[in-house]
C-alpha cells in the first residue's frame, strides 16, 4: 500500500493525539485523590475526619517551648489516650547542627506511644512533628503530618493488632533543629534496635503526597511501598536530588544513625504558605491530606504485618522507580548500567540504520546542534522568571507565586517555541532523521552522565533514548505504515509517560524561582518526540510563543498580591544592650518597599549579634526598653592553666531561645542543659543556640585554655515586632516571609566573668 502524503498525515494526528492523550493522563494519575468525607467507613482513612485534628492544631502559632505548643501537645496525648493507647512524654535535651546555625540544642518534649504487635518482629515507627515555626500556625508543615498520623493511629488501635509493634512519634523543635527526632533516635530505648521509619511531613498546601527520600540501599522498602500504596506517587531521581540539596526533616537523624530503614513523604506544592503566617488549616487542599494519610494507613499496616528482620535492614542496593499510569514501575539498580549501555547502542545502530537518509556529517552536525535547546532551554527559563521579578518584585522572596499553574505552563510554552524553532530550523537544512539521531543521541549521552553521578535519574534519559531510538529503527526499515505508526507511538509513549509527570513534579518541588529544572526535563521530554513535529514547524513555533505570552498575561491578571495571598518581606529588630543601640535587619538580599522602610543600608552585624551571618539589610531603630538576659556564674574553679565555670544564663523576657558565645577564647569542654557538647563543635570561637530555654534559666559549664576573666556574650531572641518603637504594622497585601528569623526580636548584653 502507498504510503501517501494525506495517510501520513493522519497518522502523525494519530500519533499526537494518544500521545497528548497519554501526557494528560500521566499527569493526571499522580494527582491526589478525592478527599473522604468525615463520615467514610470506619475503616478508611478519612481527610474529613483527619482535619478536624488540622483545625484544632492550627488554631495557634505552637512554636517549641510555648503554652500553645503545650496545648498541642496535650490535644495529641488526649486523643491517643482516647484510642486506647498509653503515650508517653520523652523530656530531654536534642542537638543538631543541620539546620546551619553552628550547634543547636533545645529543650524538647516528644510524644511517644506504642501499639504493640502480637508477635513482633521489630519497629514501625510513624513519625510527624507538631512544633511550627515562629510565625507559622503549622496547618499544613506539620499539622498535615500529625493528623496523618492522629487518624492512622484511630484505625490501627480499631481493628485485631498488628503483627509488629507500631511507635508512634511527635517530635518536638523539628523546625528549630530536628532536635525532638535527634533526641529520640540518640537516648530512647525504643530506637536502640532500629527499625523501620515512615516520616510524614509538608512543604506547601496543595499537590500529591510525594515519596522523596529514602534510606540507602532502599530496595526491599521500597518494593514494600510500591506494592501497597493505592496511589504511588515517588521517583529515586528525587532521592538523589535530596540527597545533594541541603535540606533535612526529621527523616535525617533517622537516616543518619544507619540502624533504620524507611520512607519520607510529604506534599509540596502551594509552597507560598511554607512558614508563613497563612499556613492555616483553611488553605489547605483536603485531597492532600487524603493522598498523605491513605498511602501512609496502606504503608503502615504492610509494615506491621511483614517480617521486618531483612526490612529493617538495608538491601543489596537501591531501586530505580517512577510513576506510570497510578502504578509504581520499579527494576534493580544494578540495571542502570546496562539499560544506559544499551540506549547508546540502540542511538548508535539507528544513527547507522538512517545513514543513507541522513549522513553521518548531518547527524554529527546535527548532534553538534542538539545542545542548544538543551543549554537554552533552563536558561530562558531563569530569563523567565527575573522578567516576572521585575515586573512583580514581591515574587523575589518567594520560590513560586501564590498561583503559579499560568506561568508554569508559560514555560512549557517557551520551552515548545525554542523546540519548534530549532526544528523548524534545521530541519530544513539537516532532515527529520539527523535531528532525530541528534535528540536520542544526547537522551543516551545524558543517561549516561547520570548513571555515573545520580544513578536513579539515569532512567528518565536512558529509557526514552532507548525506546525511542528501537523505534525509529523500526519506522525505518519496516515498510508496512500501521507498524511504523506503531512503534512511533510506543516510543513516544515510553518518553511521555516518564517525563511528562517528571515535569509536573520538578515545577512545585524546585519551583520557577529555579524553573531550569523543569524547562531541562521538558526540553529531553521534546527531543524525545521527533515524530510529532510536523515538516513545517514554523507556524506552530509562533503559535507556542503567543501561547507563552498568554499564558504569562493569565498569570500576572490572576495572581495579584492581596490580604490572603501577601508579598513576603522579612524583618528583625536587634538591641545591644552595652551600647543602648538598636538596629533593624533584613535578611533578605533586596527588601521589599515596606522593609526598606527600615533596612535600607547594608551591614556586618556578626560581632555584636552572632546569629545575623555576613552583609545584611540594617537600618537605626530607637532602643527598645527590654531587658537583657542575665548571666550569673554559680561556680569556678582553675586547674593548672584551665579554667571551669558554671554559668546561669535567665532571660528576663519571654523568649523562645538563648544564644551563648565565648569569642577569643578556647573552650576545650562544654555541657548546656547536662548534655555534653561534642569536641567537633568547640573549634573557633564556641557558640551554642538553644531553643525553648528551660523557665528556671539554661545551666552552661565550660572549661577554658585561660585562668583570668573571660568575656561571654549572651543573647536571646523573641518574636513580634508589634509595639517596638516607631514600628508601623505591615499593610495587607505585605506578608510575613516564610523564614526562622522573621519577626524576631534579639536582645544582646556581653558579660565579663
Amino acid at each position: 500500500m502507498e504510503h501517501t502524503p494525506a495517510r501520513r498525515t493522519l497518522g502523525g494526528l494519530i500519533v499526537l493525539v494518544v500521545l497528548a492523550g497519554l501526557a494528560f493522563l500521566s499527569v493526571w494519575t499522580v494527582r491526589p485523590p478525592a478527599p473522604l468525607a468525615a463520615d467514610a467507613p470506619g475503616d478508611e482513612f478519612s481527610a474529613g475526619r483527619a482535619y478536624a485534628h488540622v483545625q484544632t492544631l492550627g488554631e495557634s502559632v505552637h512554636v517549641a517551648g510555648s503554652k500553645n505548643a503545650a496545648a498541642a501537645r496535650d490535644y495529641i496525648v488526649g486523643t491517643l489516650k482516647d484510642y486506647g493507647l498509653d503515650p508517653q512524654i520523652q523530656d530531654a535535651v536534642g542537638a543538631d547542627d543541620a539546620l546551619g546555625e553552628g550547634y543547636t540544642m533545645a529543650r524538647v518534649r516528644n510524644v511517644v506511644a506504642v501499639l504493640k504487635g502480637t508477635a513482633s518482629t521489630g519497629r514501625v515507627f510513624l513519625v510527624a512533628h507538631y512544633d511550627s515555626v515562629q510565625v507559622s500556625y503549622g496547618g499544613n508543615d506539620d499539622g498535615a503530618g500529625v493528623a496523618t498520623l492522629l487518624e492512622t493511629a484511630r484505625i490501627l488501635t480499631s481493628r485485631e493488632r498488628p503483627r509488629n509493634d507500631v511507635v508512634f512519634l511527635f517530635t518536638d523543635a523539628e523546625e528549630a533543629c530536628l532536635c525532638g527526632a535527634e533526641a529520640f533516635v540518640s537516648q530512647h530505648d525504643l530506637a536502640k534496635d532500629g527499625g523501620v521509619v515512615l516520616n510524614y511531613e509538608a512543604r506547601g498546601s496543595s499537590g500529591p503526597a510525594i515519596m522523596f527520600e529514602t534510606t540507602r540501599d532502599n530496595a526491599d522498602v521500597v518494593g514494600v511501598y510500591g506494592d501497597v500504596a493505592p496511589y504511588p506517587v515517588a521517583t529515586s531521581f528525587a532521592v538523589e536530588v535530596y540527597r545533594i540539596l541541603p535540606n533535612d526533616t526529621d527523616f535525617s537523624p533517622f537516616r543518619d544513625a544507619g540502624r533504620f530503614t524507611g520512607l519520607n513523604t510529604a506534599y509540596i506544592d502551594g509552597s507560598a504558605v511554607y512558614h508563613t503566617p497563612e499556613d492555616r488549616p483553611e488553605y489547605m487542599d483536603q485531597a492532600s491530606l487524603q493522598h498523605h494519610g491513605a498511602n501512609a494507613l496502606a504503608v503502615a499496616k504492610a509494615f506491621a504485618a511483614r517480617d521486618l528482620a531483612t526490612l529493617e535492614q538495608p538491601s543489596a542496593g537501591d531501586s530505580t522507580y517512577f510513576p506510570v499510569l497510578g502504578f509504581l514501575v520499579r527494576y534493580p539498580g544494578w540495571l542502570v548500567w546496562p539499560v544506559a549501555i544499551l540506549a547508546l547502542l540502540a542511538v548508535v545502530a539507528l544513527s547507522i540504520v538512517v545513514r543513507r537518509r541522513a549522513g553521518f556529517g548531518r547527524q554529527a552536525a546535527a548532534f553538534g546542534l542538539g545542545l542548544v535547546p538543551l543549554a537554552l532551554a533552563p536558561v530562558l527559563a531563569q530569563v523567565y522568571w527575573l522578567i516576572l521579578v521585575a515586573i512583580r518584585p514581591g515574587y523575589r522572596q518567594m520560590i513560586d507565586p501564590w498561583r503559579p499553574e499560568w506561568f508554569r505552563a508559560a514555560v512549557v510554552a517557551l520551552v515548545a517555541t525554542l523546540l519548534l524553532f530549532w526544528y523548524a530550523w534545521w530541519g530544513r537544512r539537516l532532515g527529520q532523521w539527523a535531528l532525530a539521531v541528534a535528540g536520542f543521541g544526547w537522551l543516551a549521552v545524558l543517561g549516561i552522565v547520570l548513571a555515573a553521578f545520580a544513578p536513579g535519574g539515569s532512567y528518565l534519559a536512558a529509557l526514552p533514548a532507548l525506546f525511542g531510538a528501537l523505534a525509529g529503527i523500526v519506522a525505518s526499515v519496516v515498510r508496512i505504515p500501521w507498524v511504523k505508526l506503531a512503534a512511533v507511538t510506543i516510543g513516544g509513549a515510553v518518553a511521555v509517560v516518564i517525563l511528562a509527570p517528571t515535569v509536573m513534579l520538578f515545577f512545585p518541588a524546585l519551583g520557577l524561582a529555579t524553573g531550569a529544572a523543569a524547562a531541562l526535563f521538558a526540553t529531553m521530554l521534546g527531543l524525545a518526540l521527533w515524530v510529532v513535529f510536523p515538516r513545517r514547524a514554523m507556524w506552530p513555533a509562533v503559535g507556542a510563543a503567543v501561547l507563552m505570552l498568554v499564558f504569562t498575561g493569565v498569570g500576572l491578571a490572576v495572581d495579584r498580591f492581596d490580604a490572603k495571598h501577601p508579598a513576603p518581606e522579612q524583618l528583625m529588630y536587634a538591641l545591644d544592650t552595652d551600647t543602648g543601640q538598636a538596629r533593624w535587619v533584613s535578611a533578605d538580599d533586596k527588601p521589599g518597599a515596606w522593609a526598606a522602610q527600615y533596612a535600607s543600608g547594608t551591614e556586618n552585624v556578626e560581632a555584636k549579634f552572632p546569629l545575623l551571618h555576613g552583609d545584611v539589610a540594617s537600618g537605626p531603630a530607637q532602643a527598645a526598653d527590654l531587658p537583657a538576659p542575665s548571666l550569673t556564674a554559680t561556680s569556678s574553679t582553675v586547674e593548672g592553666s584551665r579554667r571551669t565555670m558554671t554559668l546561669l544564663i535567665k532571660p528576663n523576657r519571654d523568649v523562645r531561645l538563648v544564644y551563648l558565645q565565648v569569642p577569643g577564647v578556647k573552650v576545650t569542654s562544654a555541657t548546656v542543659a547536662g548534655r555534653a557538647v561534642p569536641s567537633d563543635a568547640l573549634t573557633g570561637d564556641f557558640g551554642v543556640l538553644f531553643h525553648a530555654p528551660p523557665a528556671d534559666g539554661l545551666t552552661v559549664t565550660l572549661t577554658v585554655e585561660q585562668t583570668g576573666p573571660v568575656s561571654v556574650r549572651v543573647m536571646d531572641g523573641s518574636d513580634g515586632l508589634a509595639g517596638l518603637p516607631g514600628f508601623t504594622p505591615r499593610p495587607p497585601d505585605v506578608g510575613v516571609e516564610g523564614s526562622h528569623t522573621s519577626e524576631l526580636v534579639l536582645v544582646a548584653k556581653t558579660y565579663t566573668v
